[in-house]
């Protein structure tokens, strides 16, 4: 029995490190850290589903299953599969948002967030037609929210320590990456990510 217990342990452990080892360190070089698709996915795979109160509280929009692409340009896409709920309801799909956005990075977080997102696409569950009024009110409001609230990749807390008070000057795509870029070298920070 002990040896069984001991087994199984050995295997959580092993299991966890494959896992922490398949998520990448940021890429530092530089004046930059970039991220690759890959990892802002994990990163967003891991907040969702996401649950956010829209119209004043009127509904709950839960989002799920969030899909990211970084193609060349400088907006990412992203696409979440949504429902709504109103008072005690359970939740009702609604349908596949698609949108495309600009990022911003918030040197205080850590993190990168939408900036001017843009609804592109919208398929309705059921193979309903187009958007109603009340329904497109009720995506831009929850996602007017979720751009200025919900992180799509934070910076791992330590990284984040280290880069101090630098100055950002700028934050977006770029090759199929989020970049940010400092006001002064960062290379001395690669090192310190090497697995």
């Amino acid at each position: 029995m002990h040896a069984r217990r001991l087994l199984l342990s050995t295997l959580a452990l092993l299991a966890a490190i494959a896992s922490a080892a398949a998520i990448a360190a940021p890429e530092v070089s530089g004046r930059r850290i970039a991220i690759g698709e890959a990892d802002a996915q994990r990163f967003l795979e891991g907040r969702f589903p996401h649950r956010q109160d829209a119209l004043g509280g009127l509904v709950e929009v839960t989002a799920s299953n969030p899909l990211l692409a970084i193609p060349p340009g400088d907006r990412m896409h992203l696409a979440v599969d949504l429902a709504v709920s109103t008072a005690g309801g359970g939740p009702v799909p609604l349908g596949t948002l698609a949108l495309t956005s600009a990022l911003r990075y918030d040197t205080a977080q850590g993190a990168f967030f939408l900036d001017q997102p843009r609804i592109d696409d919208f398929r309705q569950a059921g193979g309903g037609a187009g958007l109603s009024a009340a329904s497109r009110e009720v995506l831009n409001s929850w996602l007017a929210d979720y751009a200025r609230s919900q992180p799509v990749y934070r910076i791992e807390p330590e990284l984040a320590a280290l880069l101090g008070d630098l100055q950002v000057q700028s934050a977006g795509v770029e090759n199929g990456r989020l970049v940010v870029t400092f006001n002064q070298d960062i290379g001395f920070l690669a090192p310190a990510l090497a697995p």
